[in-house]
């Protein structure tokens, strides 16, 4: 996130030229840029630093002062450069006199907004994307580079965009469409190179578009705001145990799942936990705006240590923390904060939760494991890691989709015969209208 790499050899500097027009104080250059675009730069920014997650700025301070147009495109800009970003570093480093070159984050960000806009907001007029970018990058206290911004967005804005392609590699699409090539590969490896090519080209697009799943009627104010894949893993968790008395949400954050939960099995005592106090408080008080979640109680608890949690279980819903790599549509920044290595420290950390959970299921309970990854280390591995030699039986998830199919919860004409793979769920963004999803249903009799 921190511009394009090479040798050390330094930050890029260079002789302003005419071109970038007259010099201005950095006060002066960010009096010149919107007020949308201070916003996205900053948010970007801090996103590059670790600082904060897209979601989550674009709700907080940084933008509160915006008028709803500009906050719509600030939205747009941040959510599109964090989408498009391995694609728009390719397209800038490539137009570069020197593509080694190691830039300041700042000069970074602004050549990425403005390549954005030139590329993929045809809304905007070229000149705003190009000035704006520049006095961007003086703003920021590097009126060095603003020569050579000018410059690459002009050749930018000037090029042809390139035709159909017959045929691409995996790598070729990877950063066509914005991925990190060893994320593709695994992709490509474990579904398919089409499959893999359908998951970039979902991610690509604004989150939301589409829908597959369909509870109640619509404008049903009872329940909860999810998307689709969150809410299937839900309905089919409540459906795995509809008479059940004792349920328990081991990590419930941000309380969707629970909503359900609570909505389905009226009866039923509802425990909701999770590990983020903060987390849990803005839980709560999601819960309180529903009339039948009054059951639900909340703590703060790690599923992991059998100690937290006293008692059986007849239903336990076991969403686990994990790599979010089946939601990178809504979640841009995950693919470029992702390290291959991390995925083995995830795979440890479900292990111990869902190894935790066991045993407070109650005999004849039912437990669903659930993950928003793609990557079979945080899936099937962990399952049958955890399950070896236990006695532990598997539910197929097809007869209980094939329930909710016939309850009306699933649109007419849903077909998700391709997303039950070995008895559990197993969803595809672009294979499937939603994001990527992992389900199983254990029973212990």
């Amino acid at each position: 996130m921190s511009g394009f790499r090479g040798p050390a050899r330094g930050k890029f500097v260079a002789k302003r030229p005419v071109s970038a027009g007259p010099t201005l104080s950095a006060a002066e250059a960010r009096a010149k840029v919107s007020p949308a675009r201070l916003a996205a730069f900053e948010i970007l920014k801090q996103v590059g630093l670790g600082k904060g997650h897209s979601d989550e700025l674009l709700h907080s301070g940084l933008t509160d002062a915006l008028s709803p147009e500009d906050r719509n495109l600030a939205t747009a800009l941040v959510m599109g450069v964090l989408r498009w970003q391995i694609a728009l570093d390719a397209r800038v480093r490539g137009l570069l006199q020197r593509p080694e070159q190691r830039l300041a984050d700042a000069v970074s960000i602004a050549l990425r907004m403005g390549a954005f806009q030139l590329l993929h907001m045809d809304r905007i007029p070229a000149h705003a994307a190009l000035s704006e970018s520049v006095e961007l990058c003086r703003a920021a206290g590097e009126p060095h580079a603003t020569g050579m911004v000018n410059a690459v967005l002009r050749k930018v804005a000037a090029a042809q965009k390139p035709g159909e392609r017959i045929f691409e590699s995996v790598a070729a699409f990877a950063e066509r469409l914005g991925h990190p090539q060893w994320m593709v590969e695994r992709w490509a490896a474990a579904y398919g190179r089409d499959a893999a090519l359908k998951i970039c080209e979902a991610d690509q697009r604004e989150h939301g578009e589409g829908g597959m799943f369909a509870v109640g009627l619509e404008g049903d104010s009872a329940l909860p705001v999810m998307d689709d894949g969150s809410r299937l893993v839900a309905e089919i968790a409540a459906a795995a145990m509809p008479g059940a008395q004792r349920v328990w949400d081991c990590c419930a954050a941000p309380g969707g799942k629970t909503l359900i939960l609570a909505l389905r099995l009226g009866e039923a005592e509802v425990l909701a936990t999770d590990v983020s106090a903060k987390r849990l408080a803005q839980m709560q008080a999601r819960m309180r705006r529903h009339a039948y979640a009054e059951r639900v109680k909340c703590a703060v608890a790690d599923a992991a240590e059998e100690k937290n949690v006293r008692g059986e279980f007849d239903l336990i819903l076991c969403d686990v923390p994990c790599s979010g790599t089946g939601t990178l549509a809504g979640n841009p920044e995950i693919r470029h904060m992702l390290k291959v290595e991390e995925l083995a420290r995830q795979s440890d950390r479900q292990k111990r939760i869902l190894g935790g959970a066991l045993k407070r299921l109650a005999v004849g309970g039912r437990l669903v494991y659930s993950t928003c990854s793609l990557e079979p280390e945080e899936c099937e591995q962990v399952v049958a890691a955890v399950t070896e030699g236990t006695g532990l039986r598997r539910i197929p998830v097809d007869g209980l989709v094939a329930g909710l199919s016939e309850s009306g919860l699933l649109r007419s004409g849903v077909d998700l015969g391709s997303a039950l793979v070995d008895g559990a769920l197993r969803t595809l963004p672009g294979v499937h209208e939603c994001d990527g999803f992992f389900a199983v249903v254990l029973a212990r009799d």
